[in-house]
């Protein structure tokens, strides 16, 4: 069996809804974020439309993305700087409101419901297709890339062989007697145990909470058959590490997660929509997964250095 990577803080983690009222209420009384300074040395001389400052999320993949797009923006001449670890969607997504930040990497699915709380798309073009009229004046979305960081029903490798697993559908014929690992709110919410009940008439045998976001306790209680079945985001590199496997979705249970851009219309210009439409022409979940690594495991990889280092191999900074 291999090594767990660490986990931190993936989009779960978000929370914090009261304190980050506060903290948006603080970013649009002074213009800008307090809780961090842009980084990322952007080149001299830029043209466009001013400066572009790019937020993130308080967890390590949204941090990566953003340097991403700072990278790729100042790749293509224009002016960017990062505004990391600024919190939670209600945080951020006030900043871009406000002002405070321009654009941030944002998740499709999410995103929708964040605007929209009586959304019912689910497939990646629904929800793509919904955001722009859903989204408040003077703010919109870049193109959708192909990387997501959604919800997954993952077993063993033995368990899938075992039971011949390889969707949910297959999963149905043994729900009864299996024990899911997922965060305590999976047996209300409309993609847990309901959906899976709507969807897939799969009625699970029960479910042991936990609140590490499918990190190193709901992996091991996965390992060692304590659960047959757990959620565990996508992008999570203990699902390669452990050569577990993620059971396919058909009838999209779990809503799309796509990354793309979420950004102010008032500074984004003809060729910083480029620059980052061409990011997300080419960033996977396999790419995601390998950053998470990289910031999250052994490595302990700065995220803007990850990001420099993706940049480089894919060509967009020589």
């Amino acid at each position: 069996m291999k090594n767990p990577v660490p986990m931190t803080l993936t989009r779960r983690g978000l929370g914090g809804l009261a304190a980050g009222v506060g903290v948006a209420l603080a970013l649009s009384a002074c213009g800008g974020s307090p809780l961090a300074s842009p980084s990322s040395a952007a080149p001299s001389g830029s043209s466009g439309g001013g400066s572009l400052v790019v937020g993130s999320a308080d967890f390590p993949e949204s941090q990566v993305i953003a340097e991403i797009y700072v990278g790729a923006l100042n790749a293509a001449g224009l002016t960017a700087t990062s505004k990391p670890n600024i919190g939670s969607r209600e945080i951020y997504f006030k900043a871009v409101q406000d002002g405070s930040i321009d654009l941030v990497p944002d998740y499709s699915g999410n995103l929708l419901s964040y605007v929209d709380t009586e959304a019912t798309e689910v497939s990646a073009d629904d929800v793509y297709k919904a955001l722009p009229g859903k989204l408040p004046e003077g703010l919109s979305v870049l193109d959708a890339s192909k990387a997501e960081d959604k919800d997954a029903m993952v077993v063993t490798k033995a368990t899938a062989e075992k039971y011949q697993l390889k969707s949910i559908e297959d999963l149905a014929k043994v729900c009864k007697d299996f024990t899911m690992a997922a965060p305590a709110t999976f047996e209300t919410r409309s993609y847990g145990f309901p959906g899976l009940k709507k969807n897939y008439n799969c009625e699970l045998k029960g479910l042991q909470p936990f609140s590490d976001g499918g990190g190193n306790l709901t992996l091991q209680a996965l390992l060692e058959d304590k659960v047959q079945v757990a959620d565990i985001y996508t992008t999570t590199p203990s699902i390669v590490d452990n050569d577990l496997v993620v059971l396919e979705d058909p009838k999209n249970n779990f809503k799309a997660q796509q990354v793309l851009p979420l950004y102010s219309k008032a500074k984004m210009t003809d060729k910083a929509k480029e620059a980052l439409n061409n990011v997300s022409k080419i960033l996977t979940t396999d790419d995601l997964i390998n950053l998470n690594r990289a910031v999250s495991g052994d490595q302990k990889q700065a995220p803007k250095d990850a990001a420099a280092a993706w940049l480089k191999d894919k060509g967009i900074v020589k």
